[in-house]
């Protein structure tokens, strides 16, 4: 491994300094100290690449913040306030209790498997167009994302974006603004999100029972060609067995946790446990600098806690754009109370006692699988992604088997494949469990996507074409392919002189400097024969609001020569797009073709 010692440790005073400050605490009991956190690079043999800079750590008090709240994926125009899911589940197993009657009959048009983003898309659209639809659900309707994972998540960040926004005395002053002291009550921010995901969960319950979509509670698995039984444990009085001329799996996902590590949901924690907010450690490891490593980063240093990241690829953010990457540490790693370590994997973490006894990290070589160091911490997340929640299935039944990760194998129409890669007829998958592409806005196109085809409109979802987004502060979006992607992909087809990149920075555009938010890039990867758009990256204020131009933009077709006519209202941010656009270049310009408008 590559020794790459930070230019501000590594001197010997420095050493020298960090010994006495260790040894002064260990000769503290464990009460006075709380837990010990010897330097990381200090324990002999070899060193860590370890990067960035630790500064204090301040801790924060006292009181709740009155946020807005959002609400996405609810249709607001079908939320009856006296209806009550319960009236639905009696419809539901009234009508359970019919049989096929061995002619062609169901009981339903549709069965969905897990009512997350995804099952609540296919089943709203599946009613729109006069499908007989029932929804079966194991846990909560909105699945992970509504009730652990992205809702919950954007209300810890609003609440701990506003704390950094106000704490920030050198921006805040810059504009004439100054302020006070400020405190925030831990308590309140976790009843922020907590409240904000009963609101979404409600909506999306009511949207469904307005349609007529009937709502089952229970596991389901699938027990034949067209059937289905669902069942939950201990519960005699739930269960029973459906059939449908079509099956949708939308059974979601689970956090991954790695082999050897023990999670016990206080000191060492997934995402699950980590939107909860019982606690705020001083010092956090977080495994896995993606999107949900960077988000919860984003949140636990606004709130006081310094943050350690443990990356097992070389570089931190890996799934990131490398030049927007190098930015996005600029801005949102260097500044912070984060460092972080790459190429090595935690092979082990022993969870502790919070202020009493620290969680114990080993650390091994990515490449030699050697025991190089180890890590005492306050906390640690793991955020090495998630695993597709396909186990209880009963797959083999209807001849699928899962892939290694436990992915369920689909075509371009999410028509599940059987062992011999052939579409097993009226089955399909969407969302996390197909690993297409985790993200709840795609499970929900996915199911829109299964519903045209199961009403025989032929329909394929270009996946390139949806957005994906990192809100942190500022934010990071993205649609379609990374400079590096497109670039292997022009070389394996031989378009490799082709690609063009077109960059703007926000420090050029008016509305992010009267924010005084000027950090920032907009990237767009085309190529220069035909115009087409392969990737879009921006970082910076409200880039998760802007990047749907963009994704539009993919999803039907238009090249940079067409978007470059686009108008865009002045002052705003929008308009980095609008002049990244206008800086590219093709080979044979197309004529622009003005639209003949109704008067």
């Amino acid at each position: 491994m590559n020794v790459q010692p930070h230019p501000t440790r590594g001197s010997a005073r420095g050493v020298a300094k960090r010994e006495v400050r260790r040894s002064n605490m260990m000769s503290l009991t464990n009460v006075q100290a709380g837990v010990v956190r010897p330097d990381p690079r200090a324990s002999t043999g070899t060193r860590l690449a370890f990067r960035g800079t630790r500064r204090t750590t301040h801790v924060l008090r006292g009181t709740k913040q009155r946020l807005s709240e959002p609400m996405r994926f609810a249709r607001n125009w079908m939320q009856p306030r006296g209806l009550a899911v319960a009236e639905a589940t009696v419809n539901a197993t009234a009508a359970a209790s019919s049989k096929n009657d061995g002619k062609g009959s169901y009981d339903y048009d549709l069965i969905i498997i897990g009512c997350g983003v995804g099952g609540h898309g296919a089943a709203l659209h599946a009613v729109e167009n006069g499908l007989k639809t029932v929804v079966i659900e194991g846990h909560t309707v909105g699945g992970t994302c509504v009730n652990r994972g992205c809702i919950p998540s954007k209300a810890l960040l609003a609440a701990s974006g506003k704390i950094r926004e106000m704490r920030d005395e050198m921006h805040l002053k810059s504009m004439g603004i100054q302020v006070g002291a400020v405190s925030y009550d831990r308590a309140a921010i976790a009843d922020h999100a907590n409240d904000l995901v009963t609101k979404i969960r409600g909506n999306l319950k009511n949207s469904l029972v307005a349609l007529g979509v009937d709502i089952l509670e229970g596991t389901g698995k699938i027990v034949g060609p067209h059937t289905v039984s669902y069942g939950k444990v201990g519960r005699v009085d739930v269960g029973g067995t459906l059939t449908a001329r079509n099956i949708i799996i939308a059974s979601g996902s689970v956090p991954f946790v790695p082999p050897g590590i023990e999670i016990d949901g206080k000191t060492v924690i997934t995402s699950d446990h980590a939107l909860k907010l019982d606690w705020i450690p001083d010092w956090v490891a977080i495994i896995g600098s993606g999107y949900i490593g960077l988000e919860f980063s984003d949140v636990y240093t606004a709130l006081g806690s310094s943050v350690t990241f443990i990356e097992a690829m070389p570089n931190i953010m890996p799934g990131f754009d490398r030049e927007v990457a190098r930015m996005a540490e600029r801005v949102l790693i260097n500044p912070r109370n984060i460092d972080y370590h790459t190429n090595v994997l935690a092979t082990k973490v022993k969870p502790g006692v919070p202020g009493v006894k620290p969680v114990e990290i080993e650390l091994t070589d990515f490449k030699t699988k050697e025991v190089i160091d180890n890590l005492e911490v306050d906390a640690c997340l793991v955020a090495t992604g998630r695993a597709p929640y396909t186990d209880g299935l009963n797959l083999k039944s209807i001849g699928v088997e899962t892939d290694r990760r436990g992915f369920i194998p689909v075509d371009e129409k999410m028509r599940v494949l059987d062992a011999a890669g052939k579409p097993v007829p009226n089955v399909f998958c969407i969302g996390d469990a197909n690993g297409k592409l985790m993200l709840a806005h795609a499970a929900s196109a996915q199911g829109i996507s299964v519903v045209e085809n199961i009403c025989d409109r032929s329909h394929v979802l270009n996946h390139l074409s949806v957005p994906a987004a990192c809100f942190t502060h500022p934010e990071v979006a993205f649609v379609g392919m990374t400079e590096e992607q497109a670039r292997e992909k022009a070389k394996e087809q031989g378009f490799e002189d082709k690609i063009v990149v077109a960059k703007t920075s926000f420090k050029a555009n008016s509305k992010a400097l009267a924010e005084k938010e000027s950090d920032g890039i907009c990237k767009v990867v085309y190529r220069k024969d035909t115009g087409e758009i392969l990737g879009v990256w921006i970082m910076g204020l409200h880039s998760a609001d802007m990047i749907h131009e963009a994704s539009n933009a993919i999803a039907t077709g238009q090249t940079v020569q067409t978007l470059k006519y686009n108008v865009h209202a002045h002052p705003t941010l929008s308009e980095v797009l609008d002049e990244t656009f206008k800086q590219t270049h093709v080979d044979v310009p197309t004529v622009h073709k003005q639209p003949v408008y109704s008067t």
